[in-house]
């Protein structure tokens, strides 16, 4: 009689790789998710300070003043930021004067000011 080797994998030792890998997916899902929630932070945060920029530059071309509505604010940026990265949210970004903020899903506001937060 000959011996044939058989060829695979045992149980035990797909068990190892599946808990391996679980492992890994444990630890790195939290690290993606805490990623993907910073980089919308620095979106929003870079939307509104261009949103600022465009507000003194509408001010001084149209001569407005504190508490004035630029309503042609969208001519003075490049990319107006159609959507925010977050469903829901609201925006207050064309009064003259006022910090432009924005309030997601998680009542977190973001104001532009000399700090940038």
């Amino acid at each position: 009689m000959t011996n044939k080797k058989k060829k695979g994998f045992t149980l035990v030792e797909i068990m190892i790789v599946v808990l391996i890998i679980g492992i890994l997916l444990a630890i790195a899902v939290p690290n993606f998710i805490t990623a993907r929630q910073n980089s919308r932070a620095q979106t929003i945060i870079a939307n509104l300070e261009q949103i600022e920029a465009a507000k003194e530059q509408c001010a001084m071309n149209e001569g407005l003043a504190v508490g004035d509505d630029c309503a042609t604010m969208s001519d003075y940026m490049k990319n107006w930021p159609v959507t925010w990265p977050v469903t829901g949210a609201v925006a207050n970004e064309t009064t003259i004067g006022t910090d432009s903020t924005f309030r997601g899903r998680d009542a977190a506001t973001w104001r532009t000011d000399k700090s940038g937060l």
